[in-house]
C-alpha cells in the first residue's frame, strides 16, 4: 500500500518509476483518456524494451512503437478505428520483428488481471478456443472441467510492473476519479505492482469525496497534474478527440520511420522539454479552445470531426 499524505510530483519524477524492460499497462483506450503526456516524457527519458499489455489502443501504442520503446506487444487491438485504419508504426514494428507479437483478446486480459488480483495462478476462459491465439501463447494450458467435462483454456495471472493512467480528477493523497468508462484502468490499478497517474485537475480531498473515488489512494504511487495530458485523445468533459492533429500524426507515421522521427517525434516530443511546449506546438490556446466547443451543440461537436 502507498499511504504517503502527498503524492504529487513533477512529470519527470513520475516517469522515473518506469524502468527499461518493464511490463507496462497503459490506461484509457482507443481515442479516449490515454496518458499521452506521460508517454511523451517516457520517450524523452529513453526508456525502452517495454512489454505493453492492454485492451484496445491507438496512438499511444503506435507512438511508443514509432519511438522504438517497445519490445513486446500484448495488446488485443492497436489501430485508429474507423477514422484512419491500421496503426502504421505498430504494424511496421511487428512485421519487421522489432516488436514480438503476443496479442490476445480483451477478455483474456481481464481474466489474467483478475487472477493476479485474487492471488490465483490462473483463470479459465472459453473465448479464444479455436483461434490462433494459442500459437502465440505457449504458456496457455488446456484442461477439462471436472464439473461439466467442457474443455477450458487456462491463462496465467498477469501482474504488470507499472500501470500508467490518466484520470479527470485526483487529490494529493492519490485518489483518482475517472468520469465515463474506466476501460481496464481499475483492474490495472489493482493488479499492478505500481500505479502512476496524470490528472486533468487536482481537487481538495473534500471535493474528491463529493465527486467520488474510482481508484483509492492506496493503489497509487504518485501523480502529476497535467491539463490536456491525454491530447490528442479525448478527456471528457474537458476536451474532445483532436481529429485534426491525429490526421497529421497518421499522415507522417504512414510515410515511414525516418519521416515520422524527423517530422513528428522531433517537433512534438523530443524538442518539447515540458508539456506546455507540446501544447504550443499543436497550436496553443486557439487549438485547445476549439476542442472544448464540443459541449455547445450537436453541430459544434460534429464540426470537430469534419
Amino acid at each position: 500500500m502507498y499511504t504517503e499524505t502527498d503524492k504529487r510530483c513533477q512529470l519527470t519524477e513520475l516517469i522515473a518509476h518506469i524502468q527499461s524492460g518493464d511490463c507496462l499497462a497503459i490506461g484509457g483506450g482507443l481515442s479516449s483518456r490515454e496518458p499521452i503526456a506521460a508517454l511523451q516524457e517516457l520517450i524523452r527519458q529513453d526508456i525502452g524494451q517495454l512489454a505493453l499489455v492492454g485492451s484496445a489502443h491507438g496512438i499511444d501504442v503506435d507512438l511508443l512503437c514509432g519511438a522504438g520503446c517497445v519490445a513486446v506487444s500484448g495488446e488485443s487491438y492497436v489501430g485508429f478505428e474507423q477514422d484512419f485504419g491500421m496503426a502504421p508504426n505498430y504494424r511496421r514494428a511487428c512485421e519487421s520483428g522489432a516488436v514480438k507479437v503476443q496479442d490476445s483478446c480483451c477478455y483474456t486480459l481481464v481474466q489474467q488481471l483478475r487472477a493476479a488480483i485474487a492471488g490465483l495462478p490462473f483463470m479459465p476462459i472459453c473465448s479464444i478456443k479455436g483461434s490462433g491465439f494459442m500459437q502465440l501463447h505457449p504458456e496457455y494450458q488446456i484442461m477439462t472441467c471436472p464439473f461439466t467435462g467442457e474443455e477450458l483454456v487456462l491463462v496465467p495471472a498477469l501482474k504488470p510492473d507499472i500501470a500508467i493512467l490518466h484520470a479527470q480528477y485526483g487529490d494529493v493523497h492519490g485518489n483518482l476519479h475517472i468520469a465515463g468508462p474506466p476501460v481496464a484502468d481499475i483492474l490495472f490499478a489493482k493488479a499492478a505492482k505500481k500505479v502512476i497517474a496524470t490528472v486533468e485537475q487536482l481537487l481538495s480531498t473534500e471535493q474528491m469525496r463529493e465527486t467520488g473515488v474510482t481508484i483509492p489512494y492506496f493503489y497509487v504511487t504518485g501523480l502529476t497534474e497535467i491539463p490536456y495530458g491525454a491530447h490528442p485523445t479525448a478527456c471528457y468533459p474537458f476536451y474532445a478527440y483532436d481529429r485534426r492533429h491525429t490526421a497529421e500524426y497518421y499522415r507522417l507515421a504512414s510515410q515511414g520511420a525516418e519521416a515520422f522521427t524527423q517530422h513528428y517525434l522531433q517537433p512534438y516530443v523530443l524538442s518539447c522539454h515540458q508539456h506546455r511546449d507540446y501544447l504550443d506546438a499543436i497550436g496553443g490556446e486557439p487549438a485547445l479552445q476549439r476542442l472544448s466547443t464540443w459541449q455547445q451543440s450537436n453541430q459544434a461537436w460534429r464540426a470537430l470531426y469534419e
